[in-house]
Order: C-alpha cells, then sequence, then structure tokens
C-alpha cells in the first residue's frame, strides 16, 4: 500500500445479525459520535468516511441447522469484503466499524484475497475475550459472532466459506482469550492457533506478549490486520459490549498494546467490532475506543521521532 496509515477510509456496518444480543447495530455511529474522524485527522491522517453499508435487518430467529440468520449475516459479509477491497485497491486503510464480530468474515476475506493476489504473508492479530472457533457442533447459542474464526479458516457452512479465500490458522495470534466453551477448546488446540491468553498475560505482561506477536508478524512480513473485538478489554473500563467477561487488560495494557502495533509500523488494516451503546455509559466505551485508535495511529505521551525497538 502507498504510505499506509495516511489515508484511511471509514466503514460503517451497523449490523448485529450476528450476535447474541442486540445493539451492536448503533456502533458505527457512536465511533462518529465519540470523535473518531476529528482524532485520526488531528494526527495527519486524511480521512474519507464512506458512510454506512446497508443490509437485511436483524429478523430474531431461532438457529436452524445450528446457525442463527445466516442469509443475512452472509449477506452483510459481501457487503464488507466489497467496501474492503476497493479502500485497498486504492491504497487506503480500511476501518471496519461494526457491528457484531461475524463481520469479520468480510473484511479479512478481502485482505486475504488481497494478500494471495500480491503473493503476500497474512498476520490477523485477533484481540478478543473470545477464540471465535465454534461451530453448531461446539457452539451454545449458534451464533456467528461467535465462528468467524473457523469460518475464516474453512470451517463452515459453504453459504459462508464457499465464496472467500480459506485463511490458514497459523496466520491468526490471538491476545486477551478468557472465555472459550467447553467443546471449542479441543478445537483450538487441534487448529493450530496460537493464542495468547489472559494467564499468558498475566505471567508474561503486555510487552513480552506483544513483542511476540509484533516479531512474528514482522518475520512474516506482508500485512497486517487487527482485529479488535471491543470485549478485549476489561468490562471495569469497557462496559459498552454485548458479551463482556472480567478480568481483561486494563486502560495502560491497552494503551500498551495499541502504541506497539503502531511502533511497529506493521498495520494495513483495522475492524473495530462488538461496540454495543445499549450496554454503554454515556457513550463511555466509545469514548475510550477513540482513544486507543489514537495511540494505534501515533498519538504518544511525549514525541518519538525514533520509534523504540520491539526487542529492547
Amino acid at each position: 500500500m502507498a504510505d499506509p496509515g495516511k489515508t484511511v477510509a471509514l466503514i460503517g456496518a451497523p449490523t448485529d445479525v450476528g450476535a447474541s444480543r442486540r445493539g451492536s447495530s448503533m456502533g458505527p455511529e457512536a465511533l462518529r459520535v465519540a470523535g473518531i474522524a476529528s482524532v485520526l485527522r488531528r494526527l495527519e491522517i486524511e480521512v474519507n468516511d464512506i458512510g454506512d453499508l446497508s443490509g437485511p435487518r436483524n429478523p430474531s430467529q431461532s438457529p436452524r441447522d445450528g446457525y442463527r440468520h445466516i442469509s443475512e449475516v452472509a449477506t452483510w459479509c459481501r457487503e464488507v469484503y466489497t467496501q474492503v477491497d476497493d479502500a485497498i485497491k486504492v491504497g487506503m486503510l480500511p476501518i471496519v466499524m461494526g457491528g457484531d464480530h461475524s463481520l469479520a468474515i468480510g473484511s479479512i476475506s478481502a485482505v486475504a484475497n488481497h494478500c494471495n493476489q500480491k503473493k503476500l504473508p497474512l498476520t490477523v492479530l485477533w484481540l478478543d475475550a473470545h477464540a471465535d472457533f465454534n461451530t453448531p457442533e461446539t457452539s451454545p447459542t449458534g451464533n456467528l459472532h461467535g465462528m468467524p474464526v473457523a469460518v475464516l479458516c474453512g470451517i463452515g457452512p459453504p453459504e459462508l466459506t464457499g465464496s472467500v479465500p480459506k485463511v490458514d490458522s497459523s496466520c491468526f495470534l490471538q491476545v486477551g482469550v478468557r472465555s472459550v466453551d467447553h467443546i471449542e477448546k479441543q478445537a483450538i488446540t487441534k487448529s493450530g492457533l496460537t493464542v495468547f491468553d489472559m494467564r499468558t498475560l498475566d505471567e508474561r505482561g503486555m510487552r513480552g506478549v506483544m513483542i511476540d506477536v509484533l516479531e512474528t508478524a514482522a518475520r512474516r512480513g506482508g500485512h497486517l490486520h487487527v482485529s479488535f473485538d471491543i470485549d478485549f478489554l476489561d468490562p471495569e473500563i469497557a462496559p459498552g459490549t454485548s458479551t463482556p467477561v472480567p478480568g481483561g487488560p486494563s486502560y495502560r495494557e491497552a494503551q500498551l498494546c495499541m502504541e506497539m502495533i503502531y511502533d511497529s509500523g506493521l498495520m494495513r488494516s483495522l475492524d473495530i467490532m462488538e461496540l454495543n451503546p445499549a450496554d454503554d455509559f454515556r457513550n463511555k466505551t466509545a469514548d475510550l475506543v477513540i482513544e486507543l485508535v489514537a495511540s494505534l495511529f501515533g498519538e504518544q505521551i511525549l514525541s518519538r521521532h525514533n520509534p523504540p525497538r520491539l526487542d529492547l
């Protein structure tokens, strides 16, 4: 990409068809109200807000064959795929503002297609309280926002896997995981996913984990996609999400994570998923997310013209 990060495309995907609770469809507007565009422009980044995509409404139906709302999710993911693909083709860094995390099937598929065409390695940094590697056999709900990683790895219904490039499980580096369904654990163990769970973060610290993650991505080269689920954060600081899980990263740990991603210079695309204003308090979580996005795009406590090496 030409001068990555200097021009971003804001892509709103206001849907909660893949989620367990309603409300994440309001996430894109909450991020706009919190000032995502103005913060990025303050950092001398050109912003192209393409507005919100449109798609089917949430029909609030029960699961069928182990999936809820599969056709609606597939339609939304196709819309996201098209817009992310268009942004990458013209050299912009796409920021998909969700919406629930099933939308990552669309965004990461578009990134994977780009990488396949350019023969670039792909790394996906999955910041999430959940591994999202469920299938109908392991999911207690059938909600597709708990399945995007499995679908992207080619495990899922033809409606979702048939028209998207398969992503090898080794491409995923998951950080912050602390809620995994019982049978899902066995599938993850067999999958080849690299998971830095919260025990690992407790033992090694955010800095130690992110050094490993970013050095791995740097060795591979190519394209780093960051998929940021708001429930990655501890609900004490970020209550506005549909599936909060206690014991997540603190404010400073989250800031360090984002600052180190910026220092690496590797990020080429971004998801911001599962912000649910219906569970928030005076847009507190959206405001926090904007602070983290600012760090992800270069906001520093002090100016650092020469970012520190990852191994220092």
